[in-house]
């Protein structure tokens, strides 16, 4: 008998829109192409990755959006209609889902594995490990 791992939800900013997916991942990466920066708006994307059959939306499918770069093999983004959240998206092949992580509203129980297009990280990046930690803003 197999047992399957629990679900992981996540949902936007507005909760307009909710999707679920069934574990195991594929990879959890943190990439630096400049593509992830500018679509995740910070120095790097968190991203898993998942089997097509293993994601389902759950609520707001109507409010998905999708951004195909007409040049892009396979880079797309997927994005609330409302609220602008970045979402999960289908791979231009159909195979798989990648899950923006910071969308995630359950531990993953995975944690990332390695940082993917390194040397195109941004000139101004520093790991978090070497800054300063604070509870809250100061």
């Amino acid at each position: 008998m197999t047992i399957e791992a629990p679900a992981v939800h996540g949902t936007c900013l507005c909760n307009a829109v909710a999707w679920q997916v069934h574990p195991p991942f594929k990879f959890f990466h943190y990439c630096h192409c400049s593509r992830c920066r500018k679509r995740s708006g910070a120095a790097h994307a968190a991203n898993l990755l998942v089997d097509a059959a293993q994601f389902a939306w759950t609520r707001g499918e109507e409010s998905v959006r999708r951004f195909e770069m007409p040049d892009a093999r396979a880079f797309c983004t997927g994005f609330c209609a409302h609220c602008g959240s970045a979402l999960p998206w289908l791979t231009k092949n159909g195979r798989y889902f990648v899950i923006p992580a910071g969308g995630l509203d359950d531990a993953p129980d995975v944690l990332p594995d390695k940082n993917v297009y390194w040397d195109s990280r941004a000139s101004w990046y520093v790991a978090a490990s070497e800054l300063p930690c604070h509870a809250e803003e100061r």
